[in-house]
């Protein structure tokens, strides 16, 4: 059987991209305050949810790419890392970074290969790629209703053409 390529690890790259970039125009626009301090029904503020995606995001691309899932020092998402809005937004420039220089490192075999990602949650590589993206998503719906609840309108939805 004949297999096809549906998408190159360069599209995926920038799918994610996508995705992160418009990530980082919701926690943009937050008020510094309510980024910090806000929820709903005792969610996690949109900060602590922000920072889940960083430390998934950097170790993420890591493991990917070398089967190493320890987080580097300061990527604990069970901390309250932030202090500010300019401090989430320097590590979220700073994991973009990381994703560029790592994520080409990932080879074609790493692709189907399974692995424990974080020690714990067995999937491919490709599978735990998906599921970054679907749980950034929630998140991010997450901050949408946040925002929506503070009468912000939220970036457009479908508007994740990566910047870079």
């Amino acid at each position: 059987m004949e297999t096809q390529q549906l998408i190159t690890p360069a599209q995926l790259l920038e799918h994610w991209k996508g995705h992160r970039d418009l990530t980082r125009r919701v926690i943009e626009a937050f008020p510094e305050d309510k980024l910090l301090n806000y929820s709903i029904g005792g969610m996690r503020t949109f900060a602590q949810l922000a920072h889940e995606l960083l430390d998934l995001a950097d170790t993420g691309v890591q493991g990917m790419a070398t089967g190493n899932w320890e987080s580097r020092p300061g990527m604990n998402h069970h901390k309250d890392a932030f202090t500010s809005k300019e401090a989430l937004l320097a590590a979220w420039d700073e994991t973009t970074k990381r994703i560029d220089e790592m994520f080409p490192q990932i080879t074609a075999e790493r692709w189907l290969q399974v692995d424990k990602a974080f020690g714990q949650f067995e999937n491919t590589t490709i599978g735990t790629l998906m599921y970054f993206l679907d749980n950034e998503n929630h998140h991010r719906g997450q901050g949408y209703v946040y925002l929506r609840s503070l009468g912000i309108e939220p970036p457009a939805f479908w508007d994740r053409v990566s910047l870079g």
